[in-house]
Formats: structure tokens, sequence, C-alpha cells
């Protein structure tokens, strides 16, 4: 544990800490990393929103000019957490994100690592739809939207797939909750004529990116630690988590066989960079390949001085069906968003200027801004609102949060705050603080809130 941060000195102290561990930093790339993520955490919303949207993740660390072991963490971190390209990718949204999970590391509060008790389907998916369906929702499976057709300036019905036959849909509200390179597709000129923010989702459907799982299921529960981890050395930048922990209530020998008593989970994030067994990309490889290759990388990664998995306790193994596997042309049914920088301009709002056309999807123009079941969560909640909105409905609305805030450094966001509307780059800075640190040797948070 790293203890309550009882001063700003102390909250920096504790941030250093987090990368002393075995990655080979030197003493000047460690400082250097902190000192880049203090510039995040105290540059105020507007720079970060504006300036920082600008400057990929790579160039802001100056991991050109680092050393090996610095470029592997900023890589295998940022593909891990989010599959993006730390070359590519915004600053804003990386920066955002990676100091956000830091903070939560050592700030007092509920743990970011978070996850459900149980299967998905059982804890999840399967209670949700069975609400709604109590609520008169009817689902239509296993079909698809083939065309939005628009006249006076609405939505007057969609063309859709089911079963061989394609049927006409009417409705008084349409929100589409599609992924951005589905929705795209359907985005018409005449739809673009009358809201020019969707002329931006054809370009936006070029920034996405690969992060697809395979589940180890294994003959002993094998715990490993309390928690995800993230393998930065996997040249496929693996994640994983040991999920029978989690779950008290399900008993997996009901399951299969009833010889299994362990789940491992895991995301390739890289599936275009040459693995360790076969020197083949993930995308160049079949599927038993597949299989195989992110065994291989689990025991290099995790068998460091005692081993943890052995190939006897395998099982078998299960691989997203949204892979269509046909080596070289390898096709991935289920991709994600990725920020790279200056894509923010090019994601519309939930809201569009088609009076009846809401989008709820991770490629919204969200307060989370990254693609997670928080960010679709949140498009949802504003497409709600912009129904209640144009329904002239008296239903309360959906509630809304800030991300990013990070309150306990108000002071140094208003003094950078200044700078920004002065056309001046982040100084660090912080006069009041300064004259507080000088008199008092430890600042209580509470303290200071009330202050602030």
């Amino acid at each position: 544990m790293l203890g309550f941060p009882k001063s700003f000195i102390h909250l920096r102290t504790n941030m250093k800490s987090l990368f002393q561990t075995n990655w080979r930093l030197s003493g000047h790339d460690l400082d250097f990393l902190v000192e880049r993520v203090w510039q995040v955490v105290t540059s105020c919303p507007e720079r970060r929103n504006k300036e920082y949207e600008s400057i990929s993740w790579w160039d802001y660390v100056e991991a050109d000019h680092k050393s090996e072991a610095f470029q592997k963490i900023v890589e295998g971190m940022t593909r891990s957490l989010v599959a993006a390209k730390a070359r590519e990718a915004s600053l804003k949204t990386i920066g955002n994100v990676f100091s956000q999970l830091l903070l939560d590391l050592m700030l007092p509060g509920p743990p970011s690592d978070r996850l459900l008790n149980g299967p998905t389907n059982d804890q999840w998916i399967s209670p949700w739809l069975t609400h709604l369906r109590k609520k008169g929702v009817r689902f239509v499976a296993n079909a698809e939207c083939m065309k939005i057709k628009c006249e006076q300036q609405k939505v007057s019905h969609v063309i859709i797939q089911h079963l061989g036959r394609q049927l006409t849909v009417k409705g008084d509200y349409f929100l589409f909750a599609l992924p951005i390179e589905t929705m795209e597709a359907l985005v018409t000129p005449e739809m673009i004529e009358l809201d020019p923010k969707l002329q931006g989702m054809k370009q936006l459907a070029k920034s996405v990116g690969w992060m697809n799982g395979v589940q180890f299921y294994v003959k002993r529960d094998i715990p490993i630690i309390n928690g995800h981890i993230l393998c930065i050395d996997a040249p496929w930048a693996l994640t994983l988590i040991s999920q029978k922990q989690f779950w008290p209530s399900t008993n997996l020998q009901t399951y299969g066989d009833g010889t299994v008593k362990g789940i491992i989970s895991v995301c390739v994030s890289e599936w275009h960079r040459p693995g360790i067994l076969y020197g083949k990309t993930a995308a160049q490889c079949t599927e038993a390949e597949i299989k195989k290759e992110v065994w291989a990388q689990l025991k290099r990664s995790l068998n460091t001085g005692n081993t943890i998995l052995h190939d006897q306790d395998l099982h078998s193994s299960f691989l997203d069906p949204d892979m269509t596997l046909k080596p070289p042309h390898t096709k991935n049914h289920s991709p994600l968003l990725v920020n790279n920088v200056n894509t923010w301009e090019l994601r519309p709002e939930a809201t569009t200027r088609i009076k009846n056309l809401f989008l709820a999807s991770d490629y919204v123009r969200t307060n989370t801004d990254l693609a997670s079941m928080e960010a679709s969560n949140e498009a949802a909640r504003r497409a709600v609102n912009g129904i209640i909105d144009a329904s002239q409905s008296r239903t309360r609305k959906c509630k809304l949060w800030e991300m990013y805030t990070f309150d306990l450094l108000t002071p140094w966001h208003i003094h950078d705050q200044h700078r920004f509307h002065q056309g001046l780059p982040w100084d660090g800075r912080c006069s009041m603080m300064k004259r507080i640190l000088s008199t008092v040797k430890y600042v209580p948070w509470l303290y200071m809130k009330k202050i602030f």
C-alpha cells in the first residue's frame, strides 16, 4: 500500500513509486515520466481538451529519444489498456485516462479495477433482457439495418433484413446503438445535408483498433493476483484476469465435462506484430496458432521465478467468434474506436440535427472519451435525454458525470487556466500553494478542498 498522501509533494512521491518496478527505467526516465503525468493532471480542462487533442502521447513523452525500456512501457500500457497506438493516440485521451488510473491507485475511494461477480450473461445481460421484456421491450434477433430513409428533415423509416426478408420499420424516434464502422455505412448524403457533423463519421470509421479475446479453461484454479494483469513485455500486448476468484457463487464444475476449475480471460490488443512461436502476427495465424501463441506469451510473462502456468493445466480454449480467420484476409467484426490525434472534431453528438435520430455508442462525444462500456452508457444517457427533450416529456433526465476533473488539484488548474487564456504554455506553478506549503508541512486533503 502506498499510504494516504499527506501533501502534494507526497502525492508526487507516491506517483513515482508506482513506476519503481523491475521495468528497468533509468532514474532520469522515471523522473521525466512522472513530470509528464504531473503536467497532465495540473493542466486546466481547456488546455487538455483543445491543445492536447492535437498532440500524440508518444510525442508528448518524447519516446523517440528515450530508452528501449521506456518505449516498451509507453507502447505496452497504451495498447493493453485501450488497444491504441502510442504514436497515434491523442494525449488528451491517453493522458487523461492514464492520470486518472494513477490517482485512483493513490487516493481513497472505490477501486478502479472492478468487475462482475459471475459470468457476464448470468450477472448482466440475461437479467437486463428480462427486465426490459417485462417493461414491454420487444427484441428481434438476427436482424440487420440496411437503409435509413429520411423525409421532411427526419427519419421516416428504416429497412431491416430479417431471416431473408426485408422489413420496413417505422417509429417516432430512432436510436442507433451501432459501432462506428457499421453506422458510417448507413449515413447517406441526404443525412449529411441535414446534419453536416455526420460527415466526420466517414473518416472516423478508419480510426479503429483490434482488441479481441481468448479464454483458457484450466483444470485447477490459478488466481495469479487479485485483479487485472498487463503483460507489457508480450509482443501481442496481452491483458488478462483469472476469473474464478471473483465468482464465489459460480460452480464451474457444472459446465462442460466437469473438470474445469478456473478461467483465464485474455485480451489480445496487438494483432499486427510477430509473435514468439511462429514469427507471425496474430492476423496471419490460424485459430490454433493464435491460442498456442497466446499461451506461450502468457507463460513467458508469468513464469518468472515460480512456474505459475503449466501445460498440463490447460483443458481447452475459446477464441472470440467475431474473428474470421482466413489469413492473409483475417477480418475482425468487432473493432473498437481508438482516440487518435485530432479525431474529436469528427465525432457526432448523441442528439443529431435530424429531429428524431439519436446515437448511442462509444464514438459519440462523451465526457468519458474512451472506447469502453462507460462511454457507451454515457452516450445512451445523452441520447435518452435528447429523446426526452424532443418529445417534451416531463420524465426526469438521466444523470451525467464529469470525468478527469482532478478536483484536489484545482489551484493548479486555476493558475493554468489564466495562462491558457493568455496564450501562455503550462508552467506547473501555483503561487497560492507555495505560500501554503511554506507554512504547513502536511496539508490535509479535506482541509485543502475546504479552502478551495
